[in-house]
């Protein structure tokens, strides 16, 4: 029977050791699968494998993984190095950033990654206190789904850059180079795609009357144009011709009326003067006229005195 038993043992031990280690309960989240959220309710975690905070919570969100099935809820997690796309939808900006989603409804949960919180959290329906991601700000609308595009635009061309530069050994100005080389070339190609979308939507506007008859006239022989040009010209020139008479005609008659307003100017100072050299004529006369008097008066005054003398 010890024989037996030690026998059980020998072979029990290699079974045991050949045992694979626990499945993970935490679901991957990638581009493909994220939209299983919009169904149920979850429990997302956005991590970075070189975030030491991301790491101390990582045997938390397991155990709390490991009650999802109690608490009726699924876990999930998302590596934002490798879903570029992820983290812009959902606007990380720290790590580890925690969500809820609830039937297509998210809420973003700040609390600590602890499993008793995060249990309370779910148990206590703490989420129904925290202000939904609505609008504009929700990861399934459309203004997220482009944020989603450029990041994972930008995550593709970082992962360029390195390959440039760590696996290929390329110097980093040249990789810079080449990306800037590759802008211009994509905004041009993408200026002409939109120049042909214009051109083919593009709808011509009515038609003149004016425009309509110069369609309408019969094309001439082939020295018509250049007739119709030259008369043109001539009746350009004849039009200057005449602007430039009327314009020396006008200057005549403005000098013709500087010269009148000059005349009518001297003879008003003619005539003042003239008023003027009679005034002092008269009172040169009034001034003669009492002097005669004067003498006259003398004179019959030495003729009395002669008369009465002896």
């Amino acid at each position: 029977v010890s024989g037996s038993f030690c026998f059980d043992l020998a072979t029990e031990g290699p079974e045991q050791a050949a045992l694979p280690a626990e499945q993970s309960r935490v679901q991957p989240m990638t581009a493909s699968n994220w939209t299983l959220v919009m169904e149920g309710e979850w429990m997302l975690k956005f991590y970075a494998p070189w975030c030491p905070s991301c790491q101390q919570t990582d045997a938390e969100w397991e155990t709390f993984a490991k009650s999802g099935e109690t608490l009726q809820i699924s876990v999930g997690k998302v590596d934002v190095i490798q879903e570029p796309g992820l983290s812009g939808r959902f606007f990380v900006t720290t790590l580890p950033a925690f969500f809820h989603a609830k039937d297509g409804i998210f809420r973003r949960y700040r609390g600590p990654g602890i499993f008793e919180d995060l249990q309370n959290y779910i148990l206590e329906k703490k989420w129904q206190s925290v202000e939904p991601l609505t609008g504009w700000k929700s990861p399934a609308s459309l203004t997220m789904s482009g944020m989603a595009g450029l990041f994972s635009i930008s995550g593709k061309i970082w992962h360029l850059h390195n390959y440039f530069t760590v696996t290929l050994g390329i110097p980093a100005w040249c990789s810079y180079v080449f990306f800037v080389f590759a802008t211009l070339v994509f905004g041009l190609f993408m200026g002409l795609i939109l120049v042909i979308i214009s051109e083919c939507f593009y709808v011509p506007l009515p038609r003149t009357a004016s425009e309509r008859e110069q369609d309408q006239r019969p094309e001439g022989p082939p020295g018509t144009e250049q007739l119709q040009d030259a008369e043109e010209e001539k009746d350009d020139s004849n039009e200057e011709e005449n602007k430039d008479s009327l314009v020396d005609d006008e200057e005549e008659k403005e000098d013709l009326g500087d010269e009148e307003e000059a005349d009518e100017e001297e003879e008003e100072e003619d005539n003042v003067a003239g008023s003027v050299d009679e005034e002092k004529f008269q009172e040169a006369l009034e001034s003669a006229g009492t002097q005669e008097v004067t003498e006259d008066s003398l004179r019959q005054r030495k003729s009395q005195h002669a008369s009465k003398g002896p």
